[in-house]
């Protein structure tokens, strides 16, 4: 007899897989495979000189494009205690728990219980009429099981949407480093700058301060009029109030680098503009692997591929679920016989189940997916387009920037040949007051463009490490 119920048991699990197996053929969750881009590659970055070079300046560490020490110590307190960096952590650590979560989907869920249950029948009941006492109480100790079998791919896809999702974050902490490198660097030579037209201004504001005295010598005499030494005075006063702005930039300016390093406002220690100098060779890398490096491209795909698992997840909930419960434990209606081998019992259910209605509401969560996969889609392939546009950008303002920087050079040059000729001219009644005030105020322009320019320089270099995803590893 037990025999023949063992073999109608195997047989009716015997049908519950076939069945599952046979309907598995109607679907079967897809591997990710990364779409056919409508995008070239070698169009993106908008030159004739596309790179050869294997290797690439974004796989150079900051520790090595960057020789001051000054900025390397900012870049390490900056990575340290920036609280964007530490907001991208948190988010890692809680995209780590949905990911462990997701790889624990093949397996059970067991809960263990105690309970005690008290009863009191009415007399008046089916049952209550024929017992003489109606109150009883039952012991138990139950175990549950529930295990569901992934005929469909949904625990596997869900398991690598998690995935995706961890190493999303992971891409967004390395983008955010690659950002704060970015900005510390800039904001640094940005200082440096500021500091450099400072001296600049301050040994203006000698030599004007010295002017005047000398035309109010000509005027005296009877060499030039009032309206020189006039125009002299406000010249030394212009050249005043440039240094109290620059002196408000150079305060400003340490304050927002003081934010990207986590720190309450405060000097900063710092080396000169003049020193700066960038000796790794500007390589780009095979066009085709230009943006490889790039956080934000990646994380862009990761949440492609995400998308596209859930959507995975989202149709096979349309499918039955095989699922296998099981309870068993102890039951006695006397606690001190609950521990019993005669209070053992069990029970186990497996069965198929197939969603008819549900308020429409699976084929909504499919829809929605499908939907959320062709964003995704659109998504990463707006971020290429952006990625190209920003080391197009970079790599033309470091070209544009070092051709401008030689005429910076013979244009400060001149001019100050200019101021020297006409304070010459002017002192032996050769030139007009008017030169010499023209000259003076354009060498002084040059003289703060060259350096702007010499920033600007650095600046593209910067920018040109970040747009190729330099800074993270």
């Amino acid at each position: 007899m037990k025999s023949i119920i063992k073999h109608r048991n195997f047989s009716k699990g015997a049908l519950i897989l076939v069945v599952a197996l046979t309907l598995q053929s109607c679907f079967v969750a897809q591997d990710y495979a990364r779409p056919e881009l409508d995008i070239e590659t070698e169009a993106l970055y908008r030159t004739d000189n596309l790179p050869t070079d294997s290797v690439s300046i974004a796989d150079v560490s900051w520790k090595t494009l960057f020789s001051d020490q000054y900025l390397q110590q900012y870049i390490e307190e900056g990575l340290q205690n920036n609280m964007d960096v530490r907001i991208a952590i948190q988010q890692m650590v809680a995209a780590e728990a949905y990911a462990k979560q997701g790889k624990a989907g093949y397996l059970p869920s067991v809960s263990v219980g105690t309970n005690w249950t008290h009863q009191e029948l009415s007399k008046n009941t089916q049952f209550g009429a024929f017992l003489t006492d109606t109150s009883t109480d039952q012991f138990d100790v139950t175990a549950n099981l529930s295990w569901e079998a992934d005929i469909w791919g949904k625990i596997r896809s869900n398991k690598r949407a998690t995935q995706a999702a961890y190493l999303q974050s992971v891409a967004g902490h390395q983008a955010v480093k690659t950002q704060l490198i970015s900005s510390i660097a800039n904001t640094y030579y940005s200082l440096l700058a500021l500091d450099a037209q400072l001296e600049i201004t301050k040994q203006t504001i000698a030599t004007r301060e010295s002017s005047v005295e000398t035309i109010k010598a000509l005027k005296d005499a009877g060499q030039v009029t009032q309206v020189a030494v006039d125009q002299n005075v406000a010249q030394f006063n212009s050249a005043k109030a440039l240094e109290v702005d620059i002196e408000t930039a150079i305060f400003k300016t340490e304050n927002t680098l003081s934010i990207l390093l986590g720190k309450s406002a405060q000097n900063f220690e710092r080396s000169s503009l003049d020193i700066q100098k960038i000796e790794e060779e500007l390589k780009l890398g095979v066009a085709a692997t230009l943006l490889s490096n790039r956080p934000d491209v990646m994380a862009a795909e990761y949440n492609l591929i995400q998308s596209f698992e859930l959507t995975n997840v989202a149709k096979s909930n349309l499918y039955p679920s095989l699922k296998l419960t099981a309870s068993g434990g102890l039951q006695s209606l006397e606690i001190d016989k609950l521990f019993n081998a005669n209070s053992l019992f069990a029970n186990i259910v497996g069965g198929l189940t197939q969603p008819l209605f549900n308020k429409r509401a699976l084929k909504t969560q499919k829809e929605v997916a499908i939907a959320q996969q062709e964003q995704s889609l659109l998504q990463f392939k707006k971020t290429l387009l952006i990625a190209g546009t920003e080391v197009s950008n970079a790599l033309f303002s470091y070209e544009s920037e070092t051709k401008k920087f030689e005429f910076r050079k013979n244009e400060v040059e001149a001019l100050r040949q200019a101021e020297s000729n006409s304070d010459i001219l002017l002192k032996n009644g050769y030139a007009n007051y008017l030169d010499l005030l023209t000259a003076r105020q354009s060498a002084l322009s040059a003289e703060l463009n060259i350096i702007d320019s010499k920033l600007q320089q650095l600046v593209s270099i910067v920018d040109l490490y970040e747009a190729l995803g330099g800074g993270w590893r």
